[in-house]
């Protein structure tokens, strides 16, 4: 028998408790007794100094938005307009009616002054004259350039022979008097003086290597025990704590600020709302009362004792003066028939042309036929 009872495991929480609200950031987990402690005040002072920020901007933009639609775009639309009749409507009908007239004029008369002569100088000068210039060349020039390069080429073959002669001599003196000797010299004095400054080199190299190395590792540790060893604690032991306790500040600042930010924003809505119910009962429901109640009715009586009998009257009018046009241009008409008819008497009679067709009082037989064809 168990003397001590089993702690029951608490259950777990569900998503819904653990899920933060709509539009609010989760705190870190973590957090602690200094960001509890910091959280709440952070958030009523944040709350107290965005609040007129809020509703400010709120403002801002509502009023913004209407002076956008009543002001500046019909003012914009209108400068468009004045722009356009100002600025572009001017230099469209420059450019169409004076522009390209004129400079089909210019075309025109450059064609003619100056195309079509230049055309005829091509056609009748310059293109014999160039004929005759290629018939010398063909003809003359040609055959003298083929002598002059076939004398040429001869004197070249000579000059060779000779150059190729003293090049060969040249070749013989140069191998025995700079190439041999500098061999010599190169073989038996610079290589192995080389070799030795070499070796020299080499060994001077290392030591100061090794007195390099051992002055860094000395230094390295004089700098590692004086700054580095120093700084790791300061950052360890400094910093870092403060750094935290700054960032978990600033975390909290952030989040405060955020939430101050929308629940401002419901504020200000409300408010705005209630403005708007208040100017609506204020203002807008007299004004829709007055005009239900009073314009509406009196525009009616208007429109049936004044406007209606007028219209009619206006029609009746309309029509009588139709009717007095229609009987002028009738009589006008009859009394030019009857002027034509004195001077040159009556029109001769449209005589009927037989088009082969059948009326329609015949009908089609099986004994006739009605065809254009096979009628008779």
């Amino acid at each position: 028998m168990e003397l001590q009872k089993q702690p029951s495991e608490s259950p777990a929480p569900s998503e819904a408790a653990v899920r933060p609200a709509h539009g609010e950031r989760q705190p870190p987990p973590g957090g602690g007794c200094l960001v509890v402690a910091v959280r709440i005040p952070v958030r009523i002072v944040m709350l107290v100094l965005v609040l007129p920020v809020r509703m400010v901007w709120d403002a801002l933009v509502v009023g913004a938005r209407f002076l956008n639609g009543t002001v500046l775009r019909p003012v914009g639309r209108a400068l468009l307009w004045l722009g356009r009749a100002v600025f572009v409507w001017p230099f469209v009908g420059l450019w169409r009616y004076v522009v390209v007239p004129v400079a089909k004029g210019l075309a025109w008369l450059a064609k003619v002054c100056v195309g079509i002569p230049a055309v005829w100088l091509y056609r009748w000068v310059l293109t014999p004259l160039g004929h005759g210039c290629a018939w010398v060349y063909a003809r003359v020039l040609t055959p003298a350039g083929h002598a002059v390069v076939w004398v040429l080429r001869g004197v070249g073959a000579g000059l060779a022979a000779v150059g190729r002669a003293v090049y060969a001599v040249l070749g013989v003196l140069a191998r025995y008097l700079v190439v041999v000797p500098a061999m010599w010299l190169h073989t038996w004095v610079l290589t192995p003086v080389g070799r030795a400054l070499a070796w020299c080199g080499r060994g001077l190299a290392w030591c100061v290597r090794m007195a390099v190395t051992g002055v860094g590792v000395a230094l390295y540790w004089v700098g590692r025990v004086l700054f580095v060893l120093p700084a790791a604690g300061v950052w360890r032991w400094v910093l870092v704590p403060v750094g935290r306790v700054l960032a978990a500040v600033g975390r909290e600042a952030g989040a405060a600020l955020g939430h101050a930010w929308r629940v401002a924003g419901h504020l200000s809505l409300a408010v705005g709302r209630a403005l708007g119910t208040l100017l609506r009962w204020i203002f807008v429901e007299p004004v829709r009362w007055a005009y239900r109640s009073v314009l509406t009715p009196v525009g009616h009586a208007v429109r049936d004792a004044v406007l209606r009998p007028v219209a009619e009257a206006a029609r009746g009018a309309g029509r009588a003066v139709r009717q007095a046009l229609g009987s002028a241009r009738a009589t006008a008409r009859q009394a030019r028939a009857d002027v034509r008819r004195m001077l040159f008497g009556e029109p001769a009679p449209v005589r009927a042309v037989d088009r082969r067709e059948p009326s329609a009082a015949e009908g089609r037989t099986l004994g006739g036929s009605t065809t254009a064809l096979t009628k008779d």
